[in-house]
């Protein structure tokens, strides 16, 4: 068997904000922590986190569209090559699209079909629009319609197309389902499944641990501003095939499993403290929790946890 290539490879990224408080205070905000994860060819591997965790900037590192006050380290690479700022302006929109979580992105005052095509009028590129409009179960006579005119379902739909007009190797969806009802979210997400069945990576990112699971490879555990584990979709049949509380944690809160809430909050970005994130809820913590932990392979996957296993 062919070995599968990795598409995306990000190592040791950290994303931080400068900010300024009380006129000319300064401060960094850190943002994202050591963060590192790899995409392979026809894998869909899914970050899942609560709102505020870091997921969508992770997205805007890789495309290379962080907010001017925000800085940058790391390693971010492409099918083995560093994602410089040049390479990524001969990519972005081609090779590496983005399926972004506002319907905002799409143009209020152009139809559908010219967005889809990017402008293009030649008949190849009316026909492949038209081809890939069909292969997401809408009709040419979606193509006429400007984004106010189309359904929720539909907008998501149309935002997928633009992104595999031109055939790209890695696909990041940032949250492609909110606000949609359960049938037709299932059905967006399954259009990722399949472009990743097709050869690309795609990395989804989604607060939505249950629909991940029916259609992810791979799951990475985000927790302020860190991934703290990363696991096989199906490690997550079973509580005890975890690594970290805070995946458990997840487990319990899905309805199947008891819809258990675990007691406190996820810390805001400048109330951070070092060591582990998830200390100050653990029950398991100890002043060793508190220093720098190193994100490690254990059993299988990766986890950021020196208590990884234990009961």
């Amino acid at each position: 068997m062919e070995e599968k290539k990795t598409v995306l490879s990000i190592r040791h990224l950290s994303v931080s904000f400068t900010q300024y408080e009380r006129g000319f205070h300064q401060t960094i905000l850190p943002a994202i922590k050591d963060l590192s994860l790899n995409v392979e060819e026809g894998e869909l591997v899914a970050v899942v986190g609560s709102s505020g965790s870091g997921k969508s900037l992770l997205a805007h590192a890789v495309m290379g569209i962080l907010p001017y006050n925000a800085a940058w380290t790391g390693e971010i690479s492409y099918y083995g090559e560093l994602l410089t700022e040049k390479r990524m302006k001969q990519l972005r929109g081609k090779e590496i699209v983005l399926v972004p979580q506002s319907v905002s992105y799409l143009d209020p005052l152009m139809k559908a079909g010219p967005q889809i095509r990017k402008g293009k009028k030649d008949a190849e590129s009316r026909k492949k629009s038209q081809e890939v409009l069909k292969r997401y179960g809408l009709d040419e006579s979606a193509e006429k319609l400007y984004p106010f005119e189309l359904s929720g379902g539909m907008t998501r739909r149309i935002l997928i197309s633009t992104a595999v007009m031109e055939r790209p190797g890695l696909v990041i969806a940032d949250e492609p389902t909110p606000g949609l009802h359960i049938d037709i979210a299932k059905r967006v997400l399954s259009h990722f499944r399949e472009i990743a069945d097709e050869g690309a990576g795609v990395l989804l990112i989604t607060h939505d641990l249950e629909l991940a699971l029916e259609i992810a490879d791979r799951i990475v555990v985000f927790y302020a501003g860190t991934n703290v584990e990363e696991a096989a979709a199906s490690d997550f049949k079973k509580e005890e095939d975890l690594r970290h509380p805070y995946s458990r944690a997840l487990y319990r809160a899905m309805p199947e499993h008891g819809f258990l809430a675990a007691a406190g909050s996820q810390p805001y970005a400048k109330d951070r403290s070092s060591g582990c994130p998830y200390a100050p809820r653990c029950e398991k913590s100890e002043e060793q929790c508190r220093k720098e932990i190193e994100y490690r392979s254990f059993r299988g996957g990766m986890v950021r946890c020196i208590k990884a296993g234990e009961k």
